[in-house]
């Protein structure tokens, strides 16, 4: 029998697996796995940058030239896969996700991409004025590294992604518990979650 409750139960699971493998560096690693306009999955390593301000959207920084942005044109929905080496725990956490770049419309999300922009280490933003990624490189490289005022807002490349997550499946192999989660939208748009365990 499943329960239904309009927090996100999965967010405070996630955040205490954040805590307990936080000595690992490679813990704030997820995949992301998208659909292409041929049909075809892709998937590749980002860095999860947080929850968005109370809320239990996950942010994630990338390059707008990048071939996942085409992907999630074509196709808004992801999953991303979450590997706790420590504590034995699976999040495959999914839903639809919002490509926040400068061209945006939204003044709100100009300021979240604005705000996840400063959050960011200064070389981590540097990426951005690299060049176009997914191109063949030039066999001479710039004689100069690029560089970048720390107080200088978001550049053109940089893009911020927002899932909204629909469902969560999460499995601690330790325990041999695997619990689904699933969220549906009332009459009035607010969201609420129900969980169920399930055979692992």
């Amino acid at each position: 029998m499943g329960t239904t409750t309009a927090t996100a139960p999965w967010k405070q699971l996630l955040l205490n697996a954040l805590q307990s493998n936080s000595n690992l560096k490679h813990s704030s690693f997820v995949q992301l796995a998208t659909i292409g306009s041929n049909g075809k999955p892709s998937n590749r390593t980002v860095v999860f940058r947080g929850f968005q301000e109370n809320s239990d959207k996950i942010q994630i920084n990338t390059d707008s030239r990048s071939h996942k942005i085409e992907d999630l044109k074509h196709c808004p929905f992801a999953e991303i896969c979450w590997y706790f080496t420590d504590s034995w725990e699976q999040f495959r956490i999914n839903g639809r996700v919002d490509v926040i770049d400068g061209s945006n419309a939204d003044p709100i999300k100009l300021q979240q991409r604005e705000k996840a922009w400063f959050a960011s280490s200064l070389k981590s933003r540097l990426q951005y004025l690299g060049p176009h990624p997914g191109l063949p490189s030039l066999i001479e490289q710039p004689s100069q590294e690029p560089s970048l005022d720390p107080s200088t807002g978001p550049v053109g490349a940089y893009c911020l992604l927002v899932l909204d997550t629909d469902q969560v499946d999460y499995v601690n192999l330790k325990s041999n518990e695997r619990v689904g989660f699933a969220s549906r939208l009332s009459g009035n748009g607010e969201k609420s979650w129900t969980s169920e365990k399930v055979n692992p």
